[in-house]
């Protein structure tokens, strides 16, 4: 079992924006962050972060909690395994009451990446093929450039280390092949180039063949600690830059990155073998930078550069494209001296949607009828993933380029539904929602003090339409749905001080008593004596209220 002051030191570490920025796009919305949520389908967001709660809510469906709850949601982990799971992406170790778990993780890859950096050194083929790109000696210092020999090499080291197989193959170090039963390295005669998570934790390698492999590059495999399409090659080394700059550049390979980092553009990074996706965008979303693609100039580069534009675009993010002609690439043009033209390059990139417009006419004979119509039809179905305000500006930009082709500007239009659908907050479902007594609610959960004070002159019972978030609030059942949903609405204020509760409570108890009086005397249902007491309790009340005096409510 995990030991209870471990948990809370893990908790006290993570940051709820972070955590669930791992996961989904953020984006600023006050002094909270705004998504779609993540466990419903839905349109507009409705789901809210707050950074000051340490909590998440959905408004749509309800979901809400803290770091540890949403892991376990989205990651469909129960409480143990998501405790294990932030622990390792925080580089953090876990304490248990039983000794037998109280181990850190394991230091395989660690071990296997120095005994690498030490080989390159002593082999003449790959340290050529270093010097031969340009890289030099602080790079491989810098990156931790290493190089694997063969595999049973890789093997027998791992176990004159104390290792176990199986903990190497855990951790994507090594392979194995059930139908021969064997075991085998996973990188061979290649360069290898770590890879790190966010927090500087190596989870996985790259490696370069240089002695004619049919593969030139492979990657580690997916495990628990490495998934390919959340992370960044050297992400870890160019946070700090892209935050200070305001801007991230992202490259295809790992050459392209170590050259441009040696030319002063430390705020690069790149893509391990795959296609940028949806799941690099929280990542991405950090710290809010321009985006630059710097893709190769070659077919297979633009067409990536394409795909992830439209990505790009869609999501919102601000940025360009570097196009590189004649086949070339960054590292290329780092090597070849031409640093001042890969600076201007970065510096006034080709705005993605206009990027993605050109590349779409590029794609067609626009000589053919035919193909100018299916050309037309991609374009407005690419601006219809745009804002709405974008859509009108770069619809026009469509028109201008095919009306010079013989297209009427009147035939490209964008027709769009509008949705009647929308997201209605939890609160607001089905009941009125009443400001006053939300700040009142809102008062109770952050500032606790006020509690018996509120009690001695108000019961649940007298607010008319949320007594329910009333009791849960004094119960302290903070995880509950409705009281998650009033302490991240910004719109709810907390009432700032004794002073102005008490008046608060003056003007709403006066309210409620001469209420009470008007049903008192309107009443037929019960006795003369009896209509006389109440007439004489609430006027009392109600004239000490004036006086600016607090009754109680059992008085």
């Amino acid at each position: 079992m995990i030991a209870q002051d471990s948990i809370e030191a893990l908790k006290a570490r993570l940051d709820i924006v972070d955590v669930v920025g791992n996961y989904v796009e953020l984006k600023k919305a006050g002094g909270n962050y705004k998504s779609p949520c993540p466990f419903h389908d839905e349109k507009s967001p409705s789901f809210v972060v707050s950074p000051q709660k340490q909590i998440y809510h959905c408004f749509g469906c309800g979901a809400g909690g803290d770091s540890v709850k949403f892991v376990m949601e989205y990651e469909k982990l129960n409480y143990p395994e998501a405790l294990e799971k932030l622990a390792e992406t925080y580089n953090f170790t876990l304490t248990h009451t039983d000794n037998k778990h109280n181990k850190p993780r394991s230091q395989v890859m660690d071990k296997v990446n120095e005994w690498y950096q030490t080989l390159l050194t002593r082999n003449a083929t790959a340290l050529a093929y270093v010097k031969e790109r340009g890289i030099y000696e602080s790079s491989v210092e810098k990156f931790g450039i290493g190089y694997a020999p063969d595999s049973n090499a890789t093997i027998n080291y791992i176990r004159s280390e104390q290792f176990a197989i199986k903990e190497a193959i855990d951790m994507g170090v090594v392979g194995y092949e059930p139908s021969r039963n064997q075991t085998y390295a996973r990188f061979i005669e290649r360069v290898t180039f770590p890879i790190y998570s966010g927090n500087g934790s190596i989870v996985g390698f790259g490696g370069r063949t240089i002695t004619g492999h049919q593969a030139k590059y492979v990657n580690s495999p997916e495990t628990a600690y490495f998934n390919k399409s959340r992370l960044l090659y050297a992400y870890h080394l160019a946070k700090q830059s892209l935050y200070k700059k305001a801007e991230i550049i992202i490259t295809e390979g790992y050459l392209d990155v170590i050259m441009l980092h040696q030319a002063g553009f430390d705020n690069a990074v790149a893509t391990l073998g795959t296609a940028l996706t949806v799941e690099h965008l929280p990542l991405l979303r950090k710290g809010s930078p321009r985006v630059v693609m710097a893709y190769d100039g070659d077919k297979a580069g633009r067409a990536a550069a394409l795909k992830a534009s439209k990505l790009l675009s869609a999501s919102g993010f601000n940025g360009g494209v570097a196009v590189f002609g004649g086949g070339l690439d960054p590292a290329d043009m780092v090597k070849d001296g031409r640093v001042e033209e890969l600076a201007n390059m970065f510096r006034d990139p080709k705005p993605f949607i206009e990027f993605v417009l050109d590349e779409i006419l590029s794609l067609y004979d626009l000589r053919n009828p035919k193909e100018k119509e299916s050309c037309m039809g991609e374009g407005i179905s690419y601006l219809k993933t745009l804002s709405p305000l974008l859509q009108e500006e770069y619809n026009t930009y469509l028109a201008s380029r095919l009306g010079g082709l013989g297209v009427s500007p009147s035939l490209v239009r964008i027709t769009s539904n509008t949705t009647t659908n929308q997201n209605i907050p939890l609160m607001q479902k089905n009941s009125h929602k009443d400001m006053w007594e939300l700040s009142l609610v809102k008062t109770v959960l952050e500032k606790p003090h006020f509690i018996n004070q509120i009690l001695d002159v108000l019961d649940p019972s007298l607010l008319l339409f949320h007594s329910r978030e009333f009791s849960l609030a004094i119960a302290s059942k903070f995880d509950s749905p409705e009281l998650m949903a009033i302490s991240v609405d910004e719109s709810i204020v907390t009432l700032k001080d004794e002073e102005a509760l008490n008046a608060e409570l003056i003007t709403f108890l006066s309210k409620h008593y001469e209420r009470e009086l008007r049903k008192v005397n309107l009443t037929q249902s019960i006795g003369f004596e009896e209509k006389a007491f109440y007439i004489r309790k609430f006027r009392g009340k109600i004239a000490k209220l004036k006086r600016g005096e607090l009754v109680g409510f059992d008085d």
